[in-house]
């Protein structure tokens, strides 16, 4: 009676793998994912629990992993990430519900917190690239006249991109004279930047993030969590 379950978190892991590697591959390609994706993975997940041998457990699993649609459906609708971002980790949410490898404690939202600390490389990146173009003697603010803050906030979100691609403009024009723009803009309504010689935050594909955060609770769990918890 153990080897049917087993089957099931297995078959379920690696459903949830393939969606997430293939999906951040289209989101790197197109910038684009068809909902369809997300709906076809989760009828998939939703079949997948009738090979468990615990149903209606599993079922009950499933429900509570789900509490996490209402709050990135809101995330998305403030537009702090894609609604292909939000699908993702609602079809996650059905095909492998809490899943992990580790004896780590999880939650619904263990994916989701993981990913928020992965966050953190692109502000490395970004702070990274500014101080090697100042290092090569570019002034990287020149034409600016904003405060010190705003110039150290500006290089955590972006950077001075020389030919933009698949980024989101954070400078604008007014009366003739440039200013640095940090507004939170919709991920979903603004459109690239294709202007020269502009101040970008780079539109990374949070999928990806999303991934690497599923990844880290199958093989360690919630960071934040088991650190709170002093595991």
């Amino acid at each position: 009676m153990i080897e049917p379950m087993i089957n099931y978190e297995l078959v379920g892991i690696f459903v949830a793998l393939t969606m997430l590697i293939v999906g951040s591959f289209i989101d790197i390609w197109k910038r684009e994912i068809h909902d369809y994706f997300w709906i076809g993975f989760g009828v998939v997940g939703f079949l997948l629990v009738f090979l468990s041998s615990e149903l209606i457990s599993d079922l009950l699993r499933i429900a509570f992993a789900l509490i996490i649609a209402p709050f990135v459906i809101i995330i998305w609708r403030i537009g702090l990430f894609g609604g292909a971002d939000a699908f993702a980790l609602i079809a996650l949410a059905v095909i492998a519900p809490m899943a992990t490898l580790s004896n780590n404690p999880v939650s619904p939202f263990t994916t989701l917190s993981n990913a928020a600390i992965l966050f953190v490389i692109p502000f490395i990146i970004n702070v990274s690239r500014n101080m090697i173009a100042q290092l090569r003697g570019e002034n990287i603010f020149e034409g600016f006249e904003d405060t010190s803050f705003k110039k150290i906030i500006a290089s955590l979100m972006g950077y001075k991109a020389k030919n933009p691609k698949f980024g989101f403009a954070i400078e604008k024009t007014e009366n003739g004279k440039k200013k640095l723009d940090l507004a939170i803009h919709h991920a979903e309504n603004q459109e690239f930047c294709t202007t020269p010689n502009t101040w970008i935050t780079p539109g990374i594909p949070y999928l990806l993030l999303i991934t690497g955060g599923f990844i880290i609770q199958l093989f360690y769990g919630d960071i934040i969590l088991s650190k709170l918890l002093g595991v």
